[in-house]
């Protein structure tokens, strides 16, 4: 058996060994609890919003027609004789497109000049007769009725020779006109008629039509909506618009490449079609290799104005609402998680153009959005962006609000 001393000092050890437990649990709990508030921070990607100048630009849906057209007509009744060109081909303004058979108009144009070579052939003797009974009659040799019959015939075959004149310049038009030549220089289609054909002047019928396609037009409708929204930009000071650059018109084809030539806006029609309500914008492109044909289904890109405090996000970034509404989450000084609604104006490549709810300088949550909550501290690390063109060289397209 134990003494009385050992007995106390075997008690002492064993209160410092359980305080000394105690406490060795007391410091492994809390390390455990702060290691485990350090995994409990996440770790999100932001991208911090800097203003920035871009070209506002619209995306566009529209038709190509031709710069000119003419519908070829005869403008005398006659046989076609001849086809002078190939159907298809490209003629030149006053090339020869078909032949009228010129044989009866020959003939009035030589009957006019015989009419007017008669008038001509009388009108030296009846000019003398006329001077001479003048004379005469002031010596009383001859009466006033024959001088004045004498002047009236001379003054009759005057007339004739005029009218002569004009029926032969009317016979040579007439017979020049047998020639249909193109009014214009241009791609010319299939003929409406073959030879052999009687054709009449000013028919309803075209015999054919020629279409100019250099430079040609693409007719572009504009809703009014999207209008009054650029005007209301453009007074409100958040656009502005260069003249240099403005009326720069870049196009885009059906198969989605680009046209290699860029176009010039002539106008903007001032008439609103009350069944599509909108205006009609009209632009001019060069079409040297002949790639744009008529009526082909095109897309314009529009520029609007320069946005010299654009804020674009990454379309990543941007989440929506049960009731469809776009939102971002922010980080703020304090690192802590901050949810921002926002007013979307279009989108730019990749990347939304916010209209409203962000500043320059906020740090915008891009991945990791599914490991935080509004007010929930986290780490934020920059984004890595993968390389893309410059916004000011991107192409716009109307985005939701």
């Amino acid at each position: 058996m134990l003494g009385k001393d050992a007995r106390i000092n075997h008690s002492k050890w064993s209160l410092v060994l359980a305080a000394l437990l105690v406490v060795l649990m007391a410091v492994a709990c809390d390390s455990k609890q702060q290691a485990g508030q350090r995994r409990s921070v996440p770790e999100v990607a932001v991208v911090t919003v800097q203003a920035q100048s871009i070209m506002e630009s619209t995306e566009l849906p529209g038709r190509t027609s031709a710069f000119r057209v003419a519908e070829i007509r005869p403008q005398v009744n006659g046989l076609i004789q001849k086809r002078l060109y190939q159907e298809g081909s490209n003629v030149k303004a006053g090339q020869g497109l078909y032949q009228i058979d010129p044989a009866p108009f020959q003939a009035a144009l030589d009957n006019a000049q015989a009419a007017l070579g008669r008038a001509q052939a009388n009108l030296p003797s009846l000019r003398s007769k006329a001077e001479r009974y003048k004379s005469l009659l002031a010596e009383k040799a001859v009466s006033q009725q024959d001088y004045d019959d004498a002047a009236a015939a001379l003054a009759q075959t005057e007339a004739d020779i005029k009218y002569y004149k004009a029926s032969v310049q009317t016979a040579r038009i007439n017979l020049g006109y047998t020639k249909v030549t193109a009014p214009i220089s241009g791609r010319i289609g299939r003929s409406n008629v073959t030879v052999g054909a009687i054709v009449t002047a000013y028919q309803a019928n075209a015999l054919a039509t020629i279409q100019q396609m250099d430079p040609i037009y693409v007719d572009v409708p504009q809703s009014t909506t999207e209008l009054l929204r650029l005007k209301r930009s453009l007074s409100q000071g958040r656009l502005s618009q260069n003249s240099k650059t403005q009326n720069q018109v870049k196009l885009i084809l059906e198969d989605g490449t680009p046209y290699p030539h860029d176009g010039t806006l002539q106008f903007r029609d001032v008439t609103v079609d009350p069944t599509t309500g909108s205006v009609i914008l009209r632009m001019v492109f060069p079409n040297p290799e002949g790639i744009l044909l008529p009526e082909m289904f095109v897309r314009a890109v529009v520029n609007e104005g320069v946005n010299s405090k654009a804020l674009l996000v990454p379309q990543q970034a941007v989440a929506r609402t049960p009731k469809g509404d776009p939102y971002v989450m922010v980080v703020d000084k304090e690192n802590k998680v901050v949810l921002r609604m926002l007013s979307i104006d279009r989108s730019i490549k990749d990347k939304w153009l916010v209209a409203g709810g962000l500043a320059s300088g906020d740090r915008v949550i891009v991945e990791g959005l599914q490991k935080v909550r509004p007010g929930a501290k986290v780490k934020a690390v920059p984004f890595k962006e993968e390389a893309a063109p410059p916004a000011n060289a991107a192409q716009s397209k109307a985005g939701s609000k």
